[in-house]
């Protein structure tokens, strides 16, 4: 087979790129191992996990009406009818990108790729049926590879009681206790998830401080809320030795003090690594820096002139809607449209509760790189809708250029949180300054007010609280 563009992956990245590829009149041919479009967002990532925090968040509303005076009964859950749901919003996405796929001509082969050389995929069949062809040549091929849990080989034992992300999505069943080991996103995701169907769930992070990276302000609303939640949350630990007593794990924790614990079940959920390796890379021009991953400019162009590289296979941060604005930008590169991939803000968003999102300059970088800038913080305990949802832990943070009253970057920390973040993502590609924001009139009763409340506390004129300006940092 021959065809113009190849990608390998079909992935948020992958089919975006694929898409766009055949919107744009190219020929496109999407290769994919899986039997069914999506990529891991869809099957086993971004998808279901929120499908199941959807859950988790429902029932939360549900005990915190007890403030209000209405109660409800203990929920019953019958974890098949969850997990039904669950594999039918999967199905019903992944059936409108096959649908997708058929309206733009876009062929697809669930096979395995690998680069014969610069030009040429080998493919192999993945047993799913059908004929498929040993090769494909191409003028140029978008790798969109994603990425995979990053495995222990000391943890990583012959028994389902040990999981990593995709295991845990599955939802086999709902263990009368839980370990997490990492305090990263993922982590504290599905400890949410399974806490709030019922197991007791112990978190173990390495570090000082859940969410490494994230400013401490935004996370300690989260981790007051998670210390309710979870059952114990273990600090500056880590785990010396995992064994398994078949019917139970037995766990040596070393903190402050040594322990041995026993558990229904252990997450591993310790970072992910990019998929570059067995894909004969080595047979092209791409090179692959020390962490695995492909290097490319801002063109997602690699080394090699035929090969470009998106989403996670192509460095951080690992983020869907990165991965789908990569995939964009390289097909516009080889469509000859003068583009880059050079964003302002690149959102994250942590989906636990209370939920926590940030995007551009975060306090720790702005310190790590001696940035002169001003924080205002606007708390949600005196937001009116707040206060009348019963959420008032959160607060609104802009990073803001003392000087020239430039955004720089936004932390938000609360209910709904991942939602509000996309203005302040507006605002900073737009190069906003904060009275860009004041001069915005946001509806009332609303959170996104606070955005705007926000960078009043800036210029010490917030009308809801009385708070005078700070000197810059």
């Amino acid at each position: 087979m021959e065809t113009q563009v190849v990608v390998l992956g079909g992935g948020p990245g992958g089919y975006a790129a694929a898409f766009l590829a055949a919107d744009l009149g190219m020929r496109v041919v999407l290769v994919d191992a899986e039997p069914r479009l999506g990529g891991v967002c869809l099957l086993r990532g971004c998808i279901p996990s929120k499908a199941l925090l959807h859950v988790a968040k429902a029932m939360a509303e549900a005990r915190h009406l007890a403030d209000w005076g209405v109660s409800y009964a203990a929920p019953s859950i019958a974890i098949d009818r969850l997990r039904g749901q669950k594999d039918k919003i999967i199905a019903a996405l992944s059936g409108g990108l096959k649908q997708l796929v058929a309206k733009r001509n876009v062929q697809v082969i669930h096979a395995k790729g690998s680069f014969a050389d610069s030009t040429t995929l080998r493919l192999t069949p993945m047993g799913q049926g059908g004929t498929i062809p040993e090769t494909i040549r191409f003028e140029h091929c978008i790798v969109a590879v994603g990425s995979s849990p990053t495995r222990i080989p000391a943890f990583d034992l012959p028994t389902p009681r040990i999981m990593d992300s995709t295991g845990a999505l599955e939802l086999a069943d709902v263990p009368e206790s839980l370990l997490v080991v990492g305090g990263g996103y993922i982590g504290l995701e599905m400890g949410t998830v399974y806490a709030a169907l019922g197991s007791r769930v112990t978190v173990v992070e390495m570090t000082e401080g859940l969410l490494p990276g994230a400013d401490r302000d935004l996370v300690k609303p989260l981790q007051k809320s998670l210390e309710k939640q979870f059952a114990a949350i273990h600090l500056s630990t880590k785990v010396v030795s995992i064994v398994d007593k078949k019917k139970e794990i037995e766990v040596v924790l070393e903190g402050a003090e040594k322990q041995t614990l026993r558990f229904s079940r252990v997450l591993l959920s310790v970072g992910r690594k990019p998929n570059s390796a067995g894909i004969g890379l080595e047979n092209t021009k791409a090179r692959i820096d020390a962490k695995g991953f492909i290097q490319v400019d801002r063109r997602q162009r690699t080394d090699d002139p035929h090969i470009l590289a998106i989403g996670d296979v192509a460095g951080e941060p690992m983020l869907a809607h990165k991965a789908a604005h990569e995939g964009k930008i390289a097909v516009e590169s080889l469509h000859g449209d003068p583009v880059e991939f050079a964003p302002r803000a690149i959102p994250a968003v942590v989906f636990t509760d209370p939920e926590i999102a940030w995007a551009g300059l975060t306090e720790t970088q702005a310190k790590q790189q001696d940035v002169a800038y001003e924080s205002a913080v606007f708390p949600w305990a005196a937001s009116g809708r707040a206060l009348a949802v019963g959420r008032t832990e959160g607060l609104t943070k802009w990073l803001i250029d003392p000087k020239s009253g430039r955004l720089l970057g936004c932390g938000i920390v609360g209910a709904g949180a991942g939602d509000l973040i996309g203005e302040a993502v507006l605002a900073l590609e737009m190069s906003c300054v904060a009275r860009d924001l004041t001069d915005t009139i946001h509806p009332h009763p609303t959170l996104c007010e606070t955005l705007g409340a926000a960078a009043e506390v800036f210029f010490g004129t917030a009308t809801d609280i009385y708070r005078p300006r700070r000197a810059a940092r």
